[in-house]
């Protein structure tokens, strides 16, 4: 896998809901913050953004907005609109969609006014498997809509509206299959419009550095593999001090201590979804003694891994 793909693979749980909804103006609705992350599309019509701390943000046909820490937020069709009631997305442990029309109080049809069609919804992500590369992106991710950008982007919002307005047979399995598409899309977009002049720093700019990049791929190819610094240096075409040094700039972390971490979230992954015995978890992340695994684990969680199987366990 390629680190985009393989971090949120191991960050995701079940899959991701949604609503279509055709709304006629005056409307404003209120979004909680909750576990994982929102997103919003404007299918057709305008509507304001307003984030519980933070200006408010104009979107237009085809703007795509995440908000990966899913913080408390309103859609509305104007800022000074009232917020008359709270709107959730589906509930996570039932996949599915939804597509409905709602109207102001006392108004239908013709009495409504203009209209706008959002797509709303959540991706569920395990916090506890957070990546820096996730949890850096600043609250609200906004990439609008600019004739000539990111037109897989686009594609994919059109495929996602076509199908949601006249669902047809396979819709159950179309439109969760674009929606992790549409997530892919929407980092891929802003990662690819940044870094902005002057940075030196952050996954924006990791992501965009081919020495960096080839690194990152080998530990998360084999992360299991006995890595060396010198050996990541090489495959990156650096010295061992340049690799080094320029790694730890952009990363965060030196290049084995990030190695050391990628390893321990996928053994919480491993032991909270799986059966595996801690011999095999070991193995599967790069310890040939239990023991070792062991003393790792509880180094960068605090916690031993047989313990926190059984926690896991006991609050599922």
């Amino acid at each position: 896998m390629d680190v985009l793909s393989d971090v949120i693979a191991v960050m995701r749980v079940g899959r991701p809901v949604s609503a279509r909804v055709r709304r006629h103006a005056p409307w404003g609705r209120r979004y909680p913050a909750s576990p994982g992350a929102a997103f919003h599309v404007v299918l057709q019509g305008t509507c304001w953004l307003l984030p519980a701390n933070g200006v408010p943000v104009a979107l237009s046909p085809g703007d795509v907005v995440l908000l990966p820490r899913a913080i408390d937020h309103a859609l509305a069709d104007l800022p000074s609109s009232p917020l008359t009631e709270t709107c959730c997305v589906p509930d996570p442990d039932r996949p599915s969609f939804e597509n409905r029309e709602e109207f102001p109080p006392g108004a239908a049809g013709l009495a409504a006014g203009l209209s706008s069609v959002t797509l709303c919804g959540a991706y569920q992500f395990h916090d506890s498997l957070a990546h820096p590369l996730l949890s850096g992106l600043p609250e609200i991710v906004h990439v609008p809509a600019k004739p000539g950008h990111h037109a897989e982007l686009r594609a994919a919002v059109e495929l996602l509206g076509a199908e949601l307005e006249n669902p047809r047979i396979g819709a159950g399995a179309a439109v969760p299959a674009l929606l992790d598409v549409l997530l892919l899309y929407v980092l891929r977009a802003w990662f690819a419009d940044q870094p902005v002049p002057g940075t030196t720093s952050g996954w924006a700019v990791a992501l965009s550095d081919p020495a960096i990049i080839t690194a990152l791929s080998g530990i998360h190819d084999d992360p299991s593999r006995s890595w060396t610094v010198e050996e990541l240096g090489k495959r990156s075409g650096l010295s061992r001090t340049a690799f080094a040094r320029r790694f730890t700039a952009l990363v965060g972390r030196p290049p084995l201590a990030y190695l050391t971490w990628w390893r321990m979230v996928l053994a919480q992954r491993l032991l909270r979804a799986s059966e595996l015995p801690l011999s095999v978890v070991a193995r599967e992340v790069g310890y040939t003694s239990e023991f070792a695994f062991a003393n790792a684990f509880k180094r960068e969680h605090g916690i031993a891994p047989g313990r926190y199987r059984r926690q896991g366990r006991t609050t599922a």
